[in-house]
C-alpha cells in the first residue's frame, strides 16, 4: 500500500513520539505539510519496554500529523537509537575485474568491484544479537592512492574501501518494527537516528571539516562524529533529560511528572540568563496547597546534569584517534538543545564552535518543525525520500489489520461532520 507521493518520518523517543509528513512536489522537492507529536512512555534507553504503549503514542502521533496535513499514512520511516546502537570502522579490499573479460588490460572499476569491495569491508563477525543497520562508505582507495569519494570509471589494479558500520541489537530493532506494525503501519526500513539528524541539520563543508552532532534526549545522550565528509565515530550516553528531570524531581521532592513540567516551563541551564526569575506554579499533593518554585532555582539544578552530559561526550571525543580537529565543531538537537545556555554551557565545557540544529528549510509549516527536537523526524523524510527507489526489505504488516489506538483521518473527519450536520 503506497502512500501516494507521501514521505512519513517516525521518531520514537523516550519521552515523547514525533512524527513528521513531507509531500514531494511537482519539482521533485519535499514540503512538509503535517507535524504531530505526543507523549512517550513505551520506552526506556531507547529500547521499548511496553508494547502497548508505544503502539499508543506511534498512533497519536501520526493521527496528529494526518490531521494537519489532511492525508492518510500508511507506512513510514522509522527512526532508531539509544544504548544498544554501536559503530566500528572496517575495510575491504578486492581486486579490479575490469568492465570486460576479453580485454584483461581494461582494468575500469565498475558496479560491481564497488559492490563486492563494500560486501568484503562489512563481512564482520558480530555476535547473533546483533544486526547490521548501516554500512557507510568513508573513502575509496584505488591503488593506493587515497581520499577517492567514487572510485567509479577510475583505472586501477586494487580497490580498497574503508566503511562505518553500525549495528544494533536485533531484539530491539524488532520490537519496534512490531510496535509500529501493530499500529497500523508499515515500516519502510529502520533509519538510526543521529545519521537522520545529521542529514537535516549539517551542512556538507561542516562534514568534510569535521562535525560532533549531539542529540540530547530523553533517555540517553547519542553522537555522531563526522570526518572528512562521512560518519567517523557512533557513540551513545546512557544519560539524557529524564536524569535531569529525576534530578528535580529529589531535590525538590515534587513528583516526575511536575519535575517535567517545571524543567519545561524554565527552558533553562543558566540562572544569569533568565530574563525574569518568575515563580513556577506546583501542584500540591494529597490536598496540600500549590507551591511556587522561582525559576532560577530549577536552572540551577539543570547545569550540573546537562554539564555532565557534556563532559562525558567530551571524555568520548578525546578518545577517538580522529584524522584531524572538528573544525565544524559541535551541533546540539533534541529536546536538551532547547535549554537557554546549553550553547554558552556546551563552548565552555568542548571549547569549540557550538549552535543549534534546527532542520533546513524544506517549504510547508516552517514555524512547526524548525526546532531541534524535530531534527530526527525531519531528517527520516529526507532520508526516506532518497531510498524510496531502493528496494528496502519487506518488514510484515498484513493489511487487513486495523489501525490500533486511533481511526484514520478520513474516519475522524466523516464522524465530526456527521456531528456538526446532524
Amino acid at each position: 500500500m503506497a502512500n501516494d507521493g507521501l514521505v512519513v518520518g517516525l521518531d520514537i523517543g523516550t519521552t515523547s513520539t514525533r512524527a513528521v509528513i513531507g509531500e514531494r512536489t511537482e519539482k521533485g522537492t519535499i514540503e512538509i505539510t503535517g507535524v504531530g507529536i505526543s507523549p512517550s512512555t513505551g520506552l526506556k534507553k531507547g529500547v521499548v519496554v511496553n508494547i502497548e504503549a508505544t503502539l499508543q503514542s506511534v498512533s497519536a502521533a501520526i493521527d496528529a500529523a494526518e490531521m494537519m496535513s489532511g492525508r492518510e499514512v500508511h507506512s513510514c520511516w522509522a527512526g532508531i537509537g539509544g544504548n544498544h546502537i554501536d559503530g566500528v570502522n572496517s575495510r575491504g579490499v578486492v581486486a579490479v575485474t575490469g568492465r570486460s573479460r576479453d580485454e584483461k588490460q581494461n582494468r575500469e572499476i565498475g558496479p560491481e568491484d564497488i559492490n563486492r569491495v563494500l560486501e568484503v569491508a562489512r563481512a564482520m563477525v558480530f555476535p547473533m544479537d546483533r544486526q547490521i543497520l548501516e554500512v557507510i562508505p568513508q573513502t575509496f582507495i584505488v591503488d593506493k592512492q587515497r581520499g577517492i569519494k567514487d572510485p567509479m570509471n577510475f583505472i586501477g589494479v586494487g580497490l580498497e574501501a574503508e566503511v562505518h558500520i553500525i549495528t544494533c541489537s536485533a531484539n530491539s530493532a524488532q520490537n519496534l518494527i512490531k510496535c509500529v506494525n501493530r499500529a497500523g503501519f508499515r515500516v519502510n526500513d529502520l533509519v538510526l537516528q543521529t545519521l537522520a539528524a545529521g542529514r537535516a541539520v549539517l551542512t556538507e563543508e561542516e562534514k568534510e571539516l569535521g562535525v560532533a552532532l549531539v542529540d540530547l534526549g530523553g533517555g540517553t545522550t547519542d553522537v555522531m562524529v563526522y570526518c572528512q565528509g562521512a560518519p567517523y565515530s557512533t557513540i551513545s550516553i546512557p544519560l539524557g533529560g529524564s536524569e535531569i528531570t529525576r534530578d528535580i524531581s529529589a531535590v525538590k521532592n515534587i513528583s516526575f511528572e511536575n519535575a517535567e513540567k517545571a524543567k519545561i516551563d524554565t527552558g533553562c541551564c543558566i540562572a544569569e540568563m533568565l530574563e525574569r526569575d518568575e515563580d513556577i506554579i506546583i501542584e500540591g499533593m494529597g490536598g496540600r496547597p500549590p507551591m511556587p518554585i522561582p525559576k532560577s532555582q530549577i536552572a540551577i539544578i539543570v547545569r550540573p546534569r546537562l554539564a555532565e552530559i557534556f563532559r562525558l561526550v567530551q571524555d568520548k571525543l578525546d578518545s577517538l584517534s580522529l584524522p584531524r580537529p572538528l573544525g565544524g565543531g559541535i551541533v546540539l538537537t533534541g529536546g536538551g538543545a532547547e535549554f537557554l545556555g546549553a550553547v554558552e554551557l556546551a563552548t565552555r565545557i568542548f571549547k569549540l564552535p557550538v549552535r543549534i540544529g534546527n532542520p533546513l528549510s524544506l517549504g510547508g509549516l516552517h514555524e512547526k518543525y524548525q526546532s531541534p527536537i524535530y531534527a530526527t523526524a525531519v531528517g527520516l523524510v529526507l532520508e526516506g525520500n532518497i531510498r524510496e527507489g531502493i528496494k528496502v526489505p519487506e518488514r510484515g504488516l498484513d493489511p487487513k489489520i486495523p489501525r490500533k489506538g486511533g481511526k484514520s483521518i478520513f474516519n475522524k473527519i466523516g464522524e465530526w461532520l456527521k456531528k456538526e450536520l446532524f
